[in-house]
């Protein structure tokens, strides 16, 4: 259920469980609850008043957290590969898009009278190539040390979760985002999306499963939480 406290959207989640747990998830300050199925609404609802300030306090380290202006895709900007900055050079050509790293540059040749959503829909696109490339070298790698195997993964945009897990089909999705983090970041990501398909929740199994496999995961977790965002617009 969704509800509203002091102005504040709260998804609430009952589950199986023994304990409460309050989340405030980057990179928008998306807050969740996951509560046992036994306590009533009310229940839920007092414990979150309780914390409406180390709520607002979470929130506001997100808001101020750095991220890109909204793209325009003109020269000047930065661009991030791989966790690499680079800074964005326009060309112009009526044969067909490219985007080429040189040295600190990104070069991209679009069509001069393009749109900036035209250019971002190819350089996502773009994107979607590199990243593909490393969920491929790495995915076999961490399925071959963890024993737990997908049975499919794709790529998407998102704004709110760096990946996903359906556990019953299966299937992990991976945000576009990633392409822009250090690849330790990948990783990190590869291996939680992973271990979903054991333990749906972020409970004690998990975290043993994360301690075992990575025991440096709570460090890139932090550096990727505090890594550059995207620009988006809340609606």
């Amino acid at each position: 259920m969704h509800t509203e406290i002091n102005g504040i959207t709260i998804e609430v989640v009952k589950k199986n469980i023994k304990n409460m747990h309050l989340y405030v998830r980057p990179p928008d300050g998306r807050v969740q609850v996951s509560a046992p199925k036994h306590l009533t609404d009310e229940a839920v609802l007092m414990f979150v008043r309780s914390k409406i300030g180390w709520i607002k306090k979470q929130q506001l380290k997100f808001e101020n957290q750095p991220r890109q202006s909204q793209r325009q895709y003109v020269s000047g900007e930065s661009f991030y590969v791989l966790g690499k900055q680079y800074y964005l050079q326009v060309e112009y050509s009526y044969k067909c898009n490219s985007l080429v790293l040189s040295g600190e540059k990104a070069i991209l040749t679009v069509r001069k009278e393009s749109t900036p959503k035209q250019r971002e829909a190819y350089v996502r696109e773009w994107y979607r190539e590199i990243l593909k490339a490393e969920i491929e070298k790495y995915l076999p790698e961490w399925e071959k040390k963890t024993g737990l195997y997908c049975n499919e993964w794709q790529t998407k945009y998102m704004v709110t979760r760096w990946g996903t897990c359906n556990a019953n089909t299966g299937k992990l999705w991976f945000n576009l985002q990633l392409a822009k983090k250090t690849r330790e970041c990948i990783e990190y990501i590869i291996l939680h999306e992973l271990a979903h398909l054991k333990v749906k929740n972020h409970g004690v199994e998990f975290v043993a499963i994360m301690d075992y496999y990575m025991p440096y995961w709570r460090e890139i977790k932090r550096k990727l939480n505090e890594q550059i965002l995207d620009y988006f617009e809340t609606v």
